[in-house]
Parts: structure tokens; C-alpha cells; sequence
């Protein structure tokens, strides 16, 4: 339907723009006609609305639905104007500047509109045209709604401070600078004047636009910052509930910035806070979870357990009693309490969250822990974090309760457990079920800080909670799955027959559970025990792979794509063992069905493609029958993402930039294959563009596509250097121009990937050194370098000294402390190796280079459980001939600092 001559008056007129009444009539009709809720009649409608952007008086129309035609119906004109906003925040800088002062000018004299859906679509649109960089250029915005602040008409002040509560939330930092003279300084005591404002409303907006300066401590509110914490506190007993939860997340911010001035007040502050995490008017529970924050903000600060410990018998059951299910949240997960199957009802696609991936970061053995996580509601994403129904908020009061419980935990640890145990008996035994589960959520919420003092209650803990697993209702066994993992580490230490076994077998019962929710939590927990378990699990391979095969059948959409993660786990916790013909031919065909059956553009293929990295890695030779249709695959992923990535850049309006994930996954599990197959790959690469390709891929802009293409050079160093020796001109310098502690994992493997290469290249390597030593050395004395990267670079250094200890030696006394200190701690091992006796040479050309520190080098030593033996006598010619130049009676000496635990290791090891 094309718009007439859509022209109203001209230019010299623009604020008494009038517009075509034929034009204005098909304009209406249109946004009618979107409302319908067929989506083939939607999608022709935005493409006509979209077509009349070629007008530029279409958004002059626009506004005037919004403002003017008050005939209209409310949600017709209020669509006009969030149309309009979509337009401005595309291409407001394109319209004529007669528009954009027409559609200002109306803002302001429609922000007190009788309808409240008018009044804040208003308000969007102002903060819409603000934070797209005009408040500079609308210095009337700000003295004009100030003025209307004071106006006698309600309902033009309640819009004045909807807009600018909406300024105040998109624009804290503008507010805040020269470039608009500081606008606060009048701003802040003017909001601070409303606080005891007779209407409700204005009060909840006046604490909400000064909230918004908290964080970034203004200095505007600063100087304010007693009349605020006084008007707060009047605030107190206010009785709307918007008011009373702005109120409590300002006490929160607070905390967090001005705790001094809190201090004084801290008991009446708990006391408030105590009183509104109880504050669940008409189930309303908003309130209860801006107050709940507190204590999470709390037990992060120094003074929590003094302040806090004479209000824990208050405190802990109402954090208990917030965590049992609301019955909005019952009426949500019907599904899950009733007892009926829900296996065979499909996913819908808005309940696969996104998945965000890892890239590969190369560490050390003995930091390959489980980590535990804060707990939520027993259900587990794809990266182990809990989750809750996609049909409940993402945060919600049960969340923040438990959240907080388990920060508390830590901080008190068995001190708060006097408090809580006669709770958890009391839950734990109910008859309620939604009360029986909140107390297993707490604890498995508290295991972390208390589990000391739990130990002499798990033998019977346990038992209750593997029965637990049997329970009837589906949330009863999510939970108890979520909660025995959080224990997992005990059960793990106890004889396998008496918790182990009866655990694992509950837990595979429960994967193959016919509730879909009860099967994530399982798979989640499941894969929390392999990790701590590791080779504990070789004797139940059998059962354990047998159970994960079937599930395949089994799982819908977003279950399996958490299964891959519990194979892939268990991959990484047994190894080798997993490489056995009978274990292979289980696995092998499903993950490879499904390999073949995902597209090179489904996002699936990321945990897919994560999940074999660590299969190829654990099953090494055992993977060499799929290793060829893998390693073609991942080549191909790679070729296409690049060239997407090329066309893109030449063509932006025509090709959309490709996801790069799938590149990180494709370099990753090339890394595996190339760990795994470690020679056997050499053939794969012979034939293929893979060299090439990752030379581009070093490159990238990305960091995780780097951090990747150095993990996977490393391997490839490892696995079949002849082919990575004929572009180390090339790939050195780039590996060179990574070396930046910012962004950590990028850093961390090209330093390992120079340290795999410097043992291969040996004394040729010399020629490099002067464009990475210095580097190295920096990071490893910069303060507040993570381990890994203090370790990985430790050993790199080490390395360069092995392979070119003349270069290297002369810069020993520069970093022999931090290098002694990053390595006392990894286990025995290939790298470890190399990199002590690379220092030992260099300690041999310049020993006055380690005399000032020699004592951080016995402590070094004395870390080796079994060194080798040319590396052990090594050791003891540099102990006896430090002893034998300082002389008997000053070595006496020196040898009285140490530890007695390393004076004994040391004379009994090296007789010194």
C-alpha cells in the first residue's frame, strides 16, 4: 500500500508540522495491522514500515500518533512511538534536523499524557535521542525537566521523573563529566528533595535516579552523602514496596562503597534488612530479593563476621525458609512435581540457552581441579553452572538465599552450623516436600565453608541422600543429585563400597530418568564425581559407558548437549584406560552418528567437537580409525570461517561475519588429535592446508581464536615438528607479539608453545631470543600474575637457558626468585624437567647470578619427589659447591633459615 505525498508543512514550520490526513490514515492502519498475531502478515507489515524510512517525514508521523492523536487507541499510539525509537537508535544522525527538533519538542510536551504506557514510551524515547550522544547538543533537556519536576500536575512531574530516571540509567557517565558542566551538582539535591515527596511513585523515582550514582561514586553525591543516608533512613518504614526496594539496593551499593558510614548504623541496618528479606506481600517476593543481595554483598567484606555472628540465629532460617519453592514458582514447574514422564515432550528452541565456548588454555597437571560453583537450583548448564527453568526468572529469592548461605558458610564455616543443623534436621525430615527440598538445597549450599565440620554427619547424610534419589518427585531428585555432588570429593576418599558405589550406581539410574530436569542434574553431577574420581572409575568403565550410550537414545535436544560434556569429562579423568577395543566400540558409533548428522553450520557441533578433543586425547592410537574424517572436518571449518571472515571484511553489507567459535573448536580438537594420535598425525598434516590455515589464525583479532592456534601449535611442536620447522621465521614473531599479560590465555599458551618449540629447535633458537626473553622476564615479576601464567612462563625461561644457556645466563639474578617460587609447587614432569636443568646450566656459567637467592633454589630442589638421576646429581654438585665456597661454618649458618622440613630433605637427599 503506498503512502501518498507524505509532506506536511515546510521546513520554516516544523513546530507547527501538520500531517496529510490520507497519509496519517494509512499510517494507523498499518500499525494496526502488525498487532496481528499471524507472522506472515507481521513480517510484510515491518517491511513496509521499514520501506517508508525513505520519507523523511515518516518519524514527524510517528510522533504525532504517539502525542497527538489521542483518539487513538493506547497501544496503537504506544507502538508508534517504540517504532520511532527503533528508527532513532538506527539512523537518527540521517534525519533532517528539522525532524529531530519536531520530535523533541513533542516529547517534552507529552511527557504528562493521562496514560502511563504514553507517559513511559515517552520517557524511552527521550533517553533513546540522550544516550545516542545528543544531551550536548539538547542543552535544554535538563533545565526543562527540571522545571517540570515542580510542576503542580502530578502526572507531568510522575513523566518528568520516568524520563529522567531513564536518563539517569543511560547516561550515568555524561552526567558526570565537563562535557555537560557537571549537571549533577544540581541534579543530586534536587532528586534528594523529592525523597519525602507525597506520592509514592516520585519517591521510588527519586532513590532510583540517585542510586544510579552509587557505584561510580559521584562526586556530586558525595558531598551529599548525609543528607542521603538521612532521607534513606526516614525512609525506612515507607510503605510502598517500589520505594522500599529501591531503598534496599542503595543500602546494598553502599556497603560496597561507603561502608564507613554505614558502620555506625550497621545493627539497625540488619535489623531493616532482616525484616525486608522477609518481605513477600502477595508473593511478591522483589522486595525480599533487593534485601537477600545484602547479605551476599556482606559476607564479601572484612567486617561481615563481626557485625554478623549475633544475628545468625535470626538470620539463617529465614535464608533457609527463602529457599523452599514460591507457588508461582510450583505453578511454573508443574511438569516437574507431577510424577508423569516428560522425556518424550520436545525442547522447545527458546530452552537451549546459548552456549558461550572455552578455548583450549594450556596448564599445569595439578591444577586440573573441579571447581566448585555457587549453588542455584540443582539443574546444571553445559558448563556446570546451575540453572534454573527457563520458565523462572534467571534470579530469582530461592537463588539469592542459597547464594548467600553458601558465601556465609565460607566465611563462618562450623561456626554457623550450631544455627543451622537443627533447621536442616527439621527440613530434611518433613513431610512437605517443598520444605524437605529447600533443606537439601541448603545442604548441598553449604558444603563448600562447612565442610569440616560436616564430616561427622555424612556417614549419615549420605546414605539419606542417595535414597533421596529415589524420591517420587522429580525436583526432590534434581536437587539431591546437585547436593551429593557438592559431598562428592568425601565420597570419593571413603571405601568405594560403602558410598562410592551405591552413589555412582543411584546417579546412572538417574541419568536414565524419565524426567527431563532430573536427567540434566544427574549428567551435571555425574560429571562433578568423574572429576574428583578420576581413575577411581576404571574398574566401573563398563557400567558407566554402558549408561551414557543409552542416554544418547534417550536425551532430547538440550540434554545431550550436557551428556557430550559428562563423556568428555570422563575422558579427561580416565585417559588411556578409556583406549580399550571393547570401550571404543561402545562409544565410538553414537558420537559419530551424531557427528555426521550436524551440519557445519548447527552450533551443536561445539560441545560435540569439545567432546572428542578429549575422547581423541584419551583414547590416543584408539582414535586413529575416525582420525582422517575428523581431522578433514575440522580443516574444513577452519578454510570457511577465514574465507567468511575475508568476505565479510570486503563486503560488510552483503556477508555477515562468520561465528567464530566454530574455528576455536575446530584448532581444539585438532589439538586433541594431535595429543592423542602424536605421531600418527604427522600423515593427516603432510596432505592438508592446516599449516597455512593457522598462520592465518594467529592472527586473528580474536583472542580465543589465538589462544586456540598457539594451544594447537604447541601439540603439533610435540606431536610432528618436521612440519612446523620449515615456518618457525614465521610463527616465532607472531608468538613474540603475544606475549601481553592483558589477555591472560592468549599469553599463557603462546609462552608454552615457545618453550615446546625451544626444545625442539635447540641451540638455533638463539636468534629469537632477544624478542622474548625480555618479555617472559616482565611477566614473571609482574605482581598479581595468575599461577598458570607464572608457571607456563617459569618453564618457559628454563627452556630458552636448556637450549641457549649463554643467552640466557647473563639475565639469571633478574628472575631466579619468582622462578624458584612459580615452580616449587607443579608435580614432577617432562616441562619441569627441562626447565631445571636449562637453570642448572645457566647457574654453572653464572653462578654469582642466583648467590643473593640461593636459598629460593634449595627450596626448588627440595619440591622433586623423584628427579632423574643425571638431574639429581646435578642438584647436589650445585648444593656442594655453593657449601664448599662459602665455607663450612657460614653454610651452618645459612642452612639455620630454612624450614626444618627442608634442612631434612635437603641432607638427606644431597647429604648437605
Amino acid at each position: 500500500m503506498p503512502i501518498l505525498d507524505m509532506q506536511g508543512a515546510p521546513p520554516s514550520t516544523t513546530l507547527q508540522w501538520q500531517p496529510q490526513e490520507e497519509g496519517l490514515k494509512q499510517i494507523i492502519q498499518l500499525l494496526k495491522d502488525s498487532q496481528s498475531s499471524d507472522n506472515a502478515v507481521q513480517r510484510a507489515i515491518q517491511q513496509k514500515l521499514e520501506d517508508l524510512n525513505r520519507y523523511p517525514d515518516f518519524n514527524n508521523y510517528l510522533i504525532f500518533v504517539l502525542t497527538r492523536l489521542v483518539s487513538e487507541d493506547v497501544p496503537t499510539r504506544s507502538l508508534s512511538g517504540l517504532i520511532l525509537k527503533n528508527n532513532i537508535k538506527a539512523r537518527l544522525n540521517q534525519f533532517p534536523s528539522e525532524v529531530t527538533a519536531f520530535i523533541k519538542s513533542e516529547c517534552l510536551n507529552a511527557i504528562g499524557d493521562p496514560s502511563p504506557l504514553i507517559r513511559a514510551t515517552v520517557g524511552i524515547l527521550i533517553t533513546t535521542i540522550a544516550s545516542k550522544g545528543e544531551l550536548a547538543t539538547w542543552p535544554e533537556l535538563l533545565p526543562r525537566l527540571c522545571e517540570l519536576l515542580d510542576s503542580e500536575e502530578y502526572l507531568i512531574c510522575e513523566g518528568a521523573f520516568g524520563a529522567m530516571q531513564k536518563i539517569c540509567e543511560d547516561s550515568a557517565e555524561v552526567l558526570d563529566s565537563d562535557v555537560l558542566n557537571r549537571p549533577l551538582k544540581i541534579l543530586i539535591p534536587k532528586f534528594l528533595s523529592f525523597f519525602n515527596h507525597s506520592s509514592p511513585r516520585i519517591r521510588s523515582h527519586a532513590v532510583a535516579c540517585v542510586n544510579q550514582f552509587i557505584i561510580g561514586r559521584t562526586e556530586a553525591l558525595m558531598e551529599h552523602i548525609d543528607t542521603f543516608l538521612a532521607n534513606l533512613s526516614a525512609l525506612a518504614t515507607d510503605n510502598d514496596r517500589d520505594v522500599r526496594k529501591n531503598v534496599c539496593r542503595a543500602l546494598v551499593m553502599l556497603l560496597e562503597v561507603r561502608m564507613d558510614r554505614l558502620i555506625p548504623q550497621m545493627h539497625n541496618i540488619i535489623e531493616y534488612m532482616l525484616m525486608r528479606t522477609q518481605d513477600n506481600e502477595d508473593n511478591d517476593e522483589s522486595v525480599a530479593l533487593e534485601a537477600c543481595e545484602f547479605w551476599l554483598s556482606l559476607a564479601e567484606q572484612p567486617i561481615c563476621r563481626d557485625v554478623l555472628a549475633p544475628h545468625l540465629p535470626r538470620l539463617v532460617p529465614i535464608l533457609v525458609r527463602s529457599m523452599k519453592y514460591s507457588e508461582s514458582d510450583i505453578i511454573l514447574l508443574h511438569g516437574d512435581i507431577e510424577e508423569d514422564a516428560d522425556e518424550m515432550v520436545p525442547d522447545r528452541e527458546e530452552d537451549i540457552k546459548p552456549r558461550f565456548y572455552r578455548s583450549k588454555k594450556h596448564v599445569q597437571q595439578h591444577q586440573l581441579e573441579a571447581n566448585s560453583v555457587i549453588m542455584t537450583d540443582g539443574e546444571a548448564d553445559s558448563d556446570g553452572e546451575l540453572d534454573d527453568d527457563s520458565l523462572l526468572s534467571d534470579w530469582n529469592l530461592r537463588k539469592c538465599s542459597a547464594a548467600a548461605l553458601d558465601m556465609l558458610a565460607n566465611v563462618f564455616r562450623e561456626d554457623i552450623l550450631p544455627v543451622l543443623l537443627p533447621i536442616l534436621k527439621e527440613t530434611l525430615l518433613h513431610q512437605e516436600w517443598q520444605i524437605k527440598e529447600s533443606g537439601i538445597l541448603a545442604l548441598g549450599a553449604i558444603a563448600e565453608g562447612c565442610m569440616n565440620g560436616m564430616i561427622p554427619h555424612l556417614p549419615e547424610l549420605v546414605p539419606y541422600l542417595i535414597n533421596c534419589l529415589s524420591d517420587k518427585k522429580a525436583l526432590i531428585r534434581s536437587i539431591t543429585c546437585w547436593t551429593l555432588s557438592r559431598y562428592s570429593h568425601w565420597v570419593v576418599m571413603q571405601p568405594h563400597d560403602a558410598y562410592l558405589k551405591p552413589l555412582m550406581d543411584q546417579l546412572l539410574k538417574r541419568i536414565l530418568d524419565s524426567n527431563k530436569r532430573v536427567q540434566e542434574a544427574a549428567c551435571s553431577a555425574f560429571a562433578t564425581l568423574e572429576e574428583e574420581a578420576c581413575t577411581e572409575l576404571v574398574p566401573y568403565l563398563d557400567y558407566i559407558l554402558q549408561t551414557l550410550v543409552r542416554a544418547f537414545d534417550k536425551y532430547q535436544h538440550k540434554n545431550l548437549l550436557i551428556l557430550y560434556d559428562a563423556i568428555g569429562t570422563l575422558a579427561d579423568s580416565v585417559g588411556h584406560h578409556l583406549n580399550r577395543p571393547e570401550y571404543i566400540n561402545m562409544l565410538m558409533p553414537p558420537l559419530m552418528k551424531k557427528w555426521y548428522m550436524l551440519k557445519d553450520d548447527d552450533k551443536d557441533l561445539f560441545p560435540l567437537l569439545e567432546c572428542l578433543s578429549s575422547v581423541a586425547t584419551a583414547l590416543q592410537s584408539g582414535f586413529l580409525p575416525h582420525s582422517e574424517a575428523v581431522y578433514q572436518r575440522c580443516v574444513h571449518l577452519i578454510e570457511n570461517s577465514l574465507a567468511q571472515s575475508a568476505w565479510s571484511m570486503q563486503y560488510p553489507d552483503q556477508c555477515e561475519a562468520p561465528d567464530k567459535d566454530f574455528m576455536i573448536v575446530a584448532l581444539d580438537l585438532l589439538s586433541g588429535l594431535a595429543e592423542g594420535l602424536n605421531g600418527d598425525i604427522e600423515q593427516l598434516v603432510t596432505n592438508s592446508s592446516l599449516l597455512k590455515l593457522l598462520f592465518q589464525c594467529m592472527q586473528d583479532p580474536i583472542p580465543e581464536v589465538r589462544q586456540s592456534s598457539f594451544a594447537l601449535l604447541g601439540d603439533l611442536t610435540k606431536a610432528c615438528f618436521k612440519h612446523i620447522e620449515p615456518h618457525i621465521s614465521d610463527f616465532l614473531p607472531i608468538l613474540g607479539q603475544n606475549l601481553n599479560p592483558e589477555f591472560i590465555s592468549v599469553c599463557n599458551n603462546a609462552t608454552w608453545a615457545i618453550g615446546e618449540i625451544a626444545v625442539k629447535l635447540g641451540s638455533e633458537m638463539n636468534s629469537y631470543i632477544p624478542m622474548i626473553l625480555n618479555q617472559l622476564i616482565m611477566i614473571i615479576n609482574r605482581p598479581n600474575t595468575p599461577k598458570t601464567l607464572l608457571e607456563n612462563t617459569a618453564i618457559t625461561i628454563g627452556r630458552l637457558g636448556y637450549v641457549c644457556p649463554d643467552d640466557v645466563a647473563p639475565y639469571l639474578g633478574q628472575f631466579i626468585r619468582p622462578w624458584c617460587m612459580s615452580l616449587r609447587n607443579i608435580r614432577d614432569n617432562e616441562e619441569k624437567d627441562s626447565a631445571f636443568r636449562g637453570v642448572c646450566q645457566m647457574i654453572r656459567l653464572k653462578p654469582d647470578g642466583i648467590a643473593q637467592e640461593f636459598i629460593f633454589f634449595c627450596d626448588a630442589i627440595a619440591s622433586w619427589v623423584n628427579p632423574r638421576d643425571d638431574l639429581q646429581q646435578m642438584f647436589h654438585q650445585i648444593l656442594h659447591s655453593f657449601k664448599d665456597f662459602v665455607g663450612d661454618e657460614n653454610w651452618s649458618r645459612f642452612a639455620e633459615q630454612f624450614p626444618a622440613p627442608l634442612r631434612e630433605r635437603l641432607a638427606t637427599a644431597y647429604g648437605v
